[in-house]
């Protein structure tokens, strides 16, 4: 996106214009299109008016209402971080009695924007001369918030006590984007985030959910967050903003609420003394934060459960527990991994809806669900089918969600 792209709304007129369209629908752009030209504006106003209803209709899952009053670029957007979890990052700062914080490499400012909203005084730094356009634009109702175009590793931090930093997570060539993995290839690098730290700041960073244990340092606290089952991002957080006692934590965000599963120790993968197992009772798959938080073996003995296989992330009880930080499923049977064997019992119990869960093994689910569901009659019955590995051995295992009848 050109700046000329978002330059035509930066007037009364233009505002105006974007704020006078209703909800956007993909069916009636092009007469919308042609309305809006016959009523006499120009055609690159009315190009980036309804480009910026487009990422406003898509925004409301990020922003909520906010983003009727925003602006985006694509990229923007498809980074930026969820409002509801902006506002986790702004409460850090908050309790911490941080005042002045740089919001560095903040894109469309959703994190500027929360800490704004809670009165902190931010600098927004952005060194994409449109997206800190937009970002202008986003953060003009709150009066101490400033944004600087510019490269986070040059911005000037006198009087500033908190930095809060999302790294560029990708590059861009010709072909693309494509992501980065290595802590140290981002921009700016996770050593830059040290630098800071060891200055004293209060200092906290995004990073990929990806993030192996053994880049984050010994010095922060590490917070997986997954929102609806989405592991969103790894938060690492340094002196005013590490909380005492927790160096890995997994906050599960859902529709019941919050829920957080912490210990005081870095993950040490020889060191997850849980007995392994038979599949039998009740199999639960842990949240994907919990997974990445490495915190599979805490939430084993937390519940009183088994794993059944020191290297996959299932574990099993013999009676039912509740827990927010896991989905549950009763187990029916545990089958042999066989495709044809498997193909007879879809055709014998008449099922036409299988859902296929899989982990520690390279079968895609897509593929065997059409293997098995072809020629199998279409039947009414729905089944659920969990595919692992015990050992060298990979099974099948039959399941149905706490409370749910499935086939038989």
């Amino acid at each position: 996106m050109s700046l000329d792209a978002i330059s035509p709304l930066l007037t009364v007129a233009g505002w105006e214009l974007l704020s006078s369209l209703g909800p956007y629908s993909d069916a009636e752009s092009l007469k919308l299109n042609e309305s809006l030209r016959k009523a006499g504006h120009s055609p690159e106003l009315v190009a980036a008016a309804l480009t910026q209803s487009r990422l406003r209709a898509k925004a409301e899952a990020k922003f909520g209402e906010f983003a009727h009053q925003m602006l985006f670029t694509q990229t923007g957007l498809e980074q930026a971080t969820r409002l509801s979890i902006a506002a986790l990052h702004a409460q850090r700062f908050k309790a911490a009695g941080i005042t002045r914080v740089a919001d560095l490499g903040c894109g469309l400012g959703a994190d500027s924007l929360a800490m704004a909203s809670l009165d902190i005084s931010v600098t927004a730094v952005e060194m994409d001369e449109i997206t800190a356009a937009c970002t202008t634009v986003n953060l003009m109702p709150f009066p101490e918030a400033t944004v600087i175009c510019g490269r986070a590793e040059e911005t000037d931090l006198g009087g500033i006590d908190g930095v809060w930093l999302d790294p560029a997570r990708r590059t861009t060539n010709t072909s693309g984007t494509t992501r980065l993995f290595d802590p140290e290839a981002f921009s700016p690098p996770l050593s830059f985030v040290e630098m800071l730290a060891d200055s004293g700041k209060a200092v906290g960073v995004k990073m990929g959910p990806g993030i192996p244990h053994d880049a984050v340092p010994a010095t922060a606290e590490a917070q997986w967050i997954s929102v609806n089952g989405d592991v969103v991002e790894a938060g690492l957080y340094f002196n005013a903003l590490a909380r005492p006692g927790i160096r890995r934590a997994a906050l599960v965000v859902g529709a019941n609420g919050m829920h957080e599963l912490t210990s005081a120790v870095p993950y040490d993968p020889a060191a997850q003394d849980v007995e392994v197992g038979p599949i039998s009772g009740y199999l639960y798959e842990p949240d994907g934060a919990v997974i990445r938080a490495g915190l599979v073996a805490d939430l084993a003995r937390t519940v009183g459960a088994h794993l059944v296989d020191e290297h996959i992330a299932y574990i099993c009880t013999e009676n039912p527990v509740n827990t927010p930080f896991a989905r549950g499923y009763k187990v029916l049977d545990v089958k042999p991994f066989n495709v044809k064997a498997l193909k007879s019992w879809v055709k014998a119990n008449r099922i036409g809806v299988l859902d296929i869960k899989k982990r520690g093994i390279s079968t895609t689910p897509e593929v065997l669900r059409r293997q098995l569901l072809t020629g199998s009659g279409k039947g009414p019955n729905k089944a659920t089918l969990i595919l692992t590995r015990i050992g060298e051995d990979r099974v099948a295992v039959v399941v149905e969600p706490h409370g749910a009848t499935g086939a038989p």
